[in-house]
């Protein structure tokens, strides 16, 4: 099967085939008949629990730490479980989709995020809802890259896949910010065990629409998995991870995260000799990076992850710590960021097909730099209304903004044979940025915060909260600078990824 340069498969031009892509190759096996309206729906239920798993729980620690006993330094496992599992496996994840295929691996990513939603919300034990949150992490590690794949393969014609992908982004972005007030809501008005439970409803609505939608697709001609290579890489991201959780919390200078990053150091060195030496069929083509919206993107989601996650993470600080909300009305607080992502990932892609994507990539993450300085520069007097909410909107609608422009640049550059590994990369850069980001910044505001002159304890953290970001800001300014530098302009062609040997005798035998 032959792609065309804009990644669209032969026969898209057809009046109703536009959206499915119509090829007759073996990435098209049999299953429900198309219903794109439907994939989307599932693509974008299976993305929200898994970001919705990652801030719906923050809120509920004091309560988990009350009811099940945890010990001081263990409560952070709650949360790091996830990240770690989650992290570590995402690049996998993806491969694992393309080569058992989309139906398949979404029936098993559900089941398996549902039985361990339902078993962490029973736990009785620390040990056991650290156990079900790693479960949850291994399931959200299929799900994360797999529902940006299923989109790549169905929506095969640039315009239908650019919409669908802007949905995808929007729902993602505003799913993080959404989770603060659910979390919220339930542990305050039911119980912390409910922020588990909720994902049972969401896996059932996603069951029904994947098992009425999703082809039973294999995107790729790989005879077997690189266990090898997956082991390597797994172990690399994984030891990367825990480093960065490792220096966030203890120090950079500990020993557990200096052993990690040595870790990470040998396996990833280890995996690329052997992706580019010794694997026959390698899980991971490097040749994709020869194509720049492919490298860019991955680029600019490691800054925007660093920036994002942890900007979000010192705003929820400082509306409890300085505002002093509750956690209910802490994530009520969260609402504006929601609409204005929705706003700027409802104005990128009119926007990128008017100006192009450097444009609305540049803008987008300077309107993100904006609105981390102005929470930079909010004081221990400032109030929800002159500092928290104009900061909100401004960063939201940035983010809103890059989000779309970014994955749809990456997207488009993907061949539907490696819509996973395009995904995984993308999800992996994503959520290596965030636990970067966030132990630099842990460091930064803590560092800051002890120094500081003034006795009282509201305006030390303030001064650490503001330090943190205004380096957040200075994460999204220097994405901006690569946007502008890097990024495609208006009506220029951009390759599609770069076809390496394998992928070349693919092409070739099929």
């Amino acid at each position: 099967m032959t792609e065309t340069p804009s990644g669209t498969a032969p026969g898209t031009a057809s009046a109703r085939g536009s959206d499915t892509g119509s090829d007759k190759g073996s990435d098209r096996a049999s299953g429900p008949r198309p219903r794109p309206g439907l994939v989307l729906a599932t693509a974008c239920l299976g993305q929200v629990m898994v970001v919705l798993d990652v801030s719906v729980v923050n809120v509920a620690l004091p309560s988990i730490a009350g009811d099940l006993g945890f010990r001081p330094g263990g409560l952070s496992w709650v949360v790091n479980a996830y990240t770690l599992v989650f992290g570590g496996l995402l690049l996998l994840g993806g491969r694992f989709a393309d080569f058992v295929g989309h139906r398949v691996a979404m029936f098993l990513g559900l089941a398996v995020f549902g039985v361990t939603s339902v078993l962490g919300g029973f736990a009785q034990t620390p040990g056991q809802l650290i156990a079900a949150r790693a479960g949850q992490g291994l399931a959200g590690a299929l799900l994360a890259p797999l529902s940006l794949a299923v989109i790549m393969v169905t929506f095969r014609e640039t315009r239908a896949r650019a919409r669908a992908v802007g949905i995808w982004a929007m729902v993602s972005a505003a799913g993080s910010a959404l989770g603060v007030l659910l979390g919220g809501v339930l542990t305050e008005w039911l119980s912390w065990r409910w922020v588990l439970f909720v994902n049972v409803p969401i896996v059932a609505a996603a069951l029904i629409l994947a098992r009425l939608s999703v082809h039973d697709t294999r995107t790729t001609r790989m005879s077997r998995l690189d266990l090898p290579g997956a082991l390597l890489v797994t172990v690399a991201l994984t030891a990367l991870v825990n480093g960065l959780i490792r220096a966030g919390e203890h120090g950079w200078g500990t020993a557990g995260a200096l052993v990690s990053f040595a870790v990470a150091v040998v396996a990833g060195a280890a995996f690329a000799v052997w992706e580019l030496r010794a694997a026959a069929e390698p899980l991971v083509r490097f040749g994709v990076f020869r194509a720049r919206p492919v490298w860019l993107a991955n680029v600019i989601v490691l800054f925007l992850g660093a920036a994002t996650v942890a900007g979000f993470y010192f705003a929820s600080l400082f509306l409890q710590n300085v505002l002093g909300y509750s956690p209910l009305r802490a994530g009520a607080a969260f609402l504006p960021f929601c609409f204005g992502t929705v706003v700027g990932s409802m104005l990128s892609g009119r926007l990128a097909a008017r100006f192009g994507a450097r444009a609305v990539l540049t803008a987008g993450l300077v309107l993100g730099a904006a609105g981390m300085l102005l929470f930079g520069l909010m004081h221990a007097d400032s109030t929800f209304l002159n500092g928290f909410l104009p900061a909100s909107l401004v960063a939201s609608t940035g983010v809103g903004l890059c989000m779309v422009a970014n994955t749809s640049l990456a997207t488009g550059a993907a061949a539907p044979h490696e819509a996973g590994l395009i995904s995984g990369l993308i999800n992996a850069a994503r959520q290596i940025g965030g636990s970067l980001g966030l132990a630099i910044l842990t460091t930064v505001a803590a560092t800051q915060g002890a120094s500081s002159a003034p006795a009282d304890r509201v305006h030390r953290l303030v001064e650490g909260y503001d330090r943190a970001f205004l380096v957040t800001a200075a994460f999204c300014a220097a994405a901006a600078v690569i946007a502008a530098v890097f990024a495609p302009r208006a009506g220029r062609e951009e390759p599609s990824a770069v076809p390496g040997p394998a992928a070349e005798q693919d092409h070739a035998s099929a």
